[in-house]
């Protein structure tokens, strides 16, 4: 067997076993009285070289020349015996000389060194307690000694305290790498305030610091997150002549980052990747949340496969803010594939991971992925806070799964730990506006009252919403007056919200709520009286419109346009409903209805109301008829797209409805194959055959 001796006599005890046999009898306890045993060393003699030799082991002295490598290497004790060479024998484990080299090996030293830092982290955070186990080590100190002592302590304060001993002790001319590991052990209790109180004492000291100082505390104020102290001590480097090597600058890259400062963190990100610093994952996380603050979503990713081709593996900080900024950006998909990325490198998800999850699905609107993510974490014990039962909730009212939010906001309320706040209540009150269920909305209007939540415009936007749809006109009325007395100013999407309750209005009544739209918007009140009157001034309705989606939001340009196309269709305005359709095509409200094609000409309508599709399809009719009559050449196929999907709180969608009414106009349009889903297609042959056969289309017909 080899053992390894240290070649320094710094290292060698004359009986090892003495300190071992002390600090194991001495149970480490925070007592200090039962830790004030001395570790009585000063009768420990230290062997000559000679005296090694006459145990037959042949080990040259070690002294080095690189006084720069030397004191490397007292900065870096955990390398061991990595300061001096190592010289390694064969002995014979049986040999009676087996168990005397292997009490003065490098390692039995070590260790024995080891058990004093640790019976040091456990003292009494007093001179007197750490006084008492370092006086053992005699008075005969040697620097590397105090060194690995310091550099395996966790404890900051016994470590000042140590510190304060042995600069008493020793007289070394390097004092800065004593200063340097126990500024290390600050980082390792992630206290900031005594590393810096440390740098300080330095300085009065006449000791000058150096990089190993600074990177020290600069990764110290990054471990305590306080990014700004890692900014203000890299930028201090330069006063005292110290130069950053690429390791500090790549560590700076998280601190300026997690600061703010952006644009610098991105210049030495830029800088990193031209001269190749070796960057570590808390690095590229910072990278990721940056782009993802600055809406850069591709950045993110881009930073992701940047990660993945240096061969830094990625943390759960990097895999939590990925899925975080996909949820950001409503790329679900994508978190999809980030989640599998995780979960195959052997990752378990956090509470962080799902609520992450959680947003991504929910704000994408993925039923289904979110409540399988929902109950995942409550198959796990894990408690969600408010704000995620509100983004599943409101998730749940966009998407009509009534049944899934009451279930979660039964969940939500004997959970103990999350209680419904007026948003909670908002999601479900819609949810009972939308399916018209009044009753329910009142009852859950009751219940956020009783909570000591006011309703808000959302709120009595969506009882407006009930309301209509059950045609209780004089309600809506009713709740609109709430507004004032309440302190609420109707917004685009209120008005948008009265405009789509007029057309579910009969028409007798249509007038009691001409008044609450003019109080909302006036603009919009004109173009509705200039609807329901007889044919004024040629253009005056039209120009009118136009005013009116001209100062609109552009994100309600759309609902308004199909509402009152909507209003006009019901009224047998439909002459005003082409109106408007034209308007919206040249506002670009809507874009690319009708498309042609040699081999097809298409009307698309997904995206539009059921009056507005009725009106595009009339307008479409017209415009094949003059083709025909032109004598222009049809294309092999005539297609209308009206999508497959149905209204989320109703069986029916745009596709049933249109299959009826083409039955009606005995149009020979029928619904494709399963490959085509939500397209009706007919021949040109057909098309014409049928163009021909209508003698003069009116509009009535249609």
């Amino acid at each position: 067997m080899a053992y390894n001796l240290c070649h320094s006599t710094s290292f060698l005890f004359h009986d090892h076993q003495s300190l071992y046999d002390s600090l194991v009898s001495t149970t480490p306890r925070p007592n200090t009285r039962a830790l004030s045993l001395s570790f009585k060393l000063n009768s420990l003699s230290f062997p000559s070289k000679t005296s090694i030799q006459k145990c037959s082991v042949s080990v040259q002295e070690n002294q080095s020349t690189d006084p720069a490598k030397d004191s490397k290497n007292l900065q870096d004790p955990d390398a061991k015996a990595g300061s001096s060479k190592k010289s390694y024998i064969w002995v014979n484990p049986k040999s009676p000389r087996a168990s005397q080299l292997k009490k003065k090996s490098y390692d039995s030293r070590y260790n024995s060194l080891v058990k004093v830092a640790q019976a040091l982290n456990l003292c009494g955070e007093t001179e007197d307690g750490v006084s008492s186990i370092l006086s053992g080590l005699g008075d005969n100190l040697f620097e590397q000694d105090c060194v690995v002592i310091l550099n395996n302590m966790s404890n900051s304060e016994t470590a000042l305290l140590a510190l304060n001993y042995f600069l008493r002790k020793l007289k070394s001319k390097r004092e800065v790498i004593l200063y340097n590991v126990t500024i290390k052990v600050c980082r390792k209790s992630r206290d900031l305030e005594r590393a810096e109180k440390l740098f300080d004492e330095m300085l009065v000291r006449g000791v000058k610091p150096d990089n190993v100082t600074f990177s020290t505390l600069i990764s110290c104020g990054r471990m305590c997150s306080s990014p700004g102290k890692s900014v203000e001590w890299f930028e201090k480097m330069p006063d005292f002549g110290c130069d950053p090597d690429n390791v500090t600058y790549a560590s700076m890259i998280d601190a300026y980052g997690r600061a703010g400062n952006v644009d610098i963190a991105l210049s030495l990100y830029d800088r990193a990747r031209t001269e190749k610093w070796s960057l570590d994952a808390m690095t590229f996380s910072t990278l990721i949340r940056m782009y993802a603050a600055s809406a850069n979503f591709d950045g993110c990713l881009n930073v992701y496969e940047e990660m993945k081709i240096l061969g830094v593996k990625p943390n759960m900080f990097v895999y939590n803010n990925l899925l975080d900024a996909m949820g950001r950006a409503k790329r679900p998909w994508q978190a999809k594939t980030i989640y599998k990325d995780m979960t195959d490198n052997g990752f378990t998800p956090n509470w962080n991971t799902y609520a992450s999850l959680l947003r991504a699905y929910g704000r994408a609107r993925y039923g289904e992925d979110a409540l399988a993510v929902y109950r995942e974490m409550k198959e796990k014990g894990m408690e969600l806070n408010v704000i995620l039962y509100n983004t599943i909730l409101s998730m749940c009212a966009d998407i009509g799964f009534a049944d899934e939010a009451f279930e979660i906001f039964e969940d939500m309320k004997s959970s103990g730990t999350c209680k419904p706040d007026s948003w909670t209540f908002s999601s479900l009150i819609t949810i009972n506006s939308c399916s018209g269920k009044v009753s329910e909305a009142e009852a859950m209007l009751s219940e956020m009252l009783e909570a000591g939540f006011e309703p808000n415009l959302f709120v009595l936007t969506s009882l407006i919403q009930c309301y209509g749809k059950a045609q209780r006109t004089d309600d809506v009325v009713r709740t609109f007056n709430r507004l004032p007395e309440s302190g609420i100013t109707p917004d685009d999407r209120f008005c948008g919200c009265l405009l789509n309750v007029m057309t579910q209005t009969p028409k007798e009544e249509i007038g009691k709520l001409i008044e609450c739209v003019e109080k909302s918007n006036s603009k919009l009140g004109t173009v509705v009286r200039l609807l329901l009157e007889e044919p004024g001034i040629e253009g005056h309705f039209k120009n009118e419109a136009s005013e009116l989606f001209n100062s609109i939001s552009e994100d309600v340009k759309k609902a308004y346009c199909n509402c009152l196309i909507d209003l006009c269709v019901n009224l047998n305005l439909l002459e005003k409903a082409c109106e408007l359709l034209d308007l919206g095509l040249t506002l670009q409200i809507y874009r690319d209805i009708q498309s042609r094609s040699p081999t097809q000409w298409s009307l698309h309508l997904k995206s539009l109301s059921l009056g507005a599709a009725l009106t595009a399809l009339h307008v479409w009719i017209n415009d094949l008829a003059k083709a025909l009559e032109s004598g222009e050449e049809f294309p092999p196929l005539l297609g209308i797209n009206t999508g497959h999907g149905k209204h989320k709180y109703s069986d029916k969608g745009l596709a049933g409805v249109f299959e009826s009414h083409l039955k009606e106009l005995n149009a020979p349009f029928h619904e494709a194959t399963p490959d085509k889903v939500g397209w009706f297609l007919t021949t040109d042959a057909a098309a014409k055959s049928w163009l021909e056969s209508r003698s003069s289309p009116e509009l009535a017909a249609v």
